[in-house]
């Protein structure tokens, strides 16, 4: 019986490509199905045999655990040089299209109140 190892939907290509290589280099014998355009299916690893199964999770979460420790201090680091922040980052930076994406929000909002205060 298949057993799904992760899952890949919004999985980045560089984690994607790192477990690929990390399943090559210890041997596991695993098979890929790639998640939907739409979002429906999910994709993602798969392996048949239950042993199989047990030492590729052991892998993946050694390797799981690495990525977030190395993905944290990147995170850490970018917040350290003010690259990461807030909305009023955001708005420091790009403005004219932070104040285009509020304008864009306040009329989809309008327009979807817009029948309700109509009635009243």
């Amino acid at each position: 019986m298949p057993h799904h190892l992760m899952n890949l939907r919004n999985v980045p290509d560089d984690e994607a490509d790192d477990i690929r290589a990390l399943f090559e280099e210890h041997d596991v014998r695993y098979y890929e199905t790639p998640p939907s355009r739409w979002g429906i299916s999910m994709g993602g690893f798969w392996v048949h045999d239950n042993d199989e199964a047990a030492r590729a999770k052991a892998i993946l979460k050694s390797y799981q655990q690495q990525r977030f420790e190395t993905q944290r201090r990147a995170y850490e680091e970018h917040v350290a040089r003010g690259e990461v922040g807030g909305i009023w980052s955001m708005i420091r930076r790009q403005p004219v299209r932070t104040l285009a994406a509020c304008v864009a929000i306040l009329v989809i909002i309008g327009l979807s109140v817009l029948p309700f205060i109509r009635l009243g």
